[in-house]
């Protein structure tokens, strides 16, 4: 893996990128038109009355959970704030809740994010931290990669000291379908700059976040 990607060769890596492709993006029509095939497939008759309005809702709900992709991240965390009074300390913001959807079957899957940073001399305001891991939820994703996105997003835009995301998350492909394991919690995390090089910074993190870290030692982040 190389070193370091910027966050345009990140998002290139994970999905086609609008504005590019927007014009090979099908109508509402079409995609209405989808969900009543998926419906017919599913055994139901899409024009009972039941169903009736199912594939405009769907498709609105489409819209909404899959908003990120009409965003620009760096965009989102342009304003920065110099006036901190010499603060150069560990910033934290834990348990931001999130809902995705994975790129294997579209099931759900929700969880948590938690974000640190060393700030160099800009921070952010905390609510764009949020909407930053609520971006890239609202895309097709893969934990491994929402993980890594964060993370590449804010070392490119804020020029910090070090970064540092853990994600935690219930996958729907595994509670509801397949092997229907209940109890499962994913775990992802990715350390960069002070984070990833000095073990007292990432231990801190680590500790803040309640978690032991002996169990993230080994991870070659």
């Amino acid at each position: 893996m190389r070193a370091q990607q910027s966050v345009g060769e990140l998002v290139n890596d994970a999905v086609p990128t609008y504005p590019e492709d927007r014009e090979r993006r099908p109508s509402q029509a079409d995609a209405e038109e989808a969900v009543r095939t998926l419906i017919r497939w599913a055994g139901d008759d899409p024009s009972r009355e039941g169903l009736r309005e199912t594939s405009g809702r769907v498709v609105r709900a489409y819209r909404e959970w899959f908003a990120g992709y009409d965003e620009d991240p760096a965009e989102l965390l342009q304003r920065t704030f110099e006036e901190v009074g010499g603060y150069d300390e560990m910033i934290l913001l834990r348990d931001i809740h999130f809902e995705s959807h994975c790129e294997h079957h579209l099931a759900p899957i929700t969880g948590r994010a938690h974000i640190g940073y060393l700030p160099r001399r800009r921070v952010v305001g905390i609510s764009k931290l949020a909407r930053l891991v609520e971006l890239y939820a609202k895309r097709l994703q893969i934990q491994e990669r929402l993980t890594a996105e964060i993370a590449g997003t804010l070392e490119q835009v804020l020029r910090p000291m070090g970064v540092a995301v853990v994600v935690e998350a219930t996958h729907g492909c595994m509670t509801s379908r397949g092997v229907r394991n209940r109890s499962s919690t994913m775990v992802t995390s990715r350390m960069l700059g002070a984070f990833r090089d000095q073990p007292q910074t990432r231990h801190e993190f680590l500790v803040a976040l309640g978690h032991k870290p002996a169990r993230f030692e080994a991870s070659s982040f």
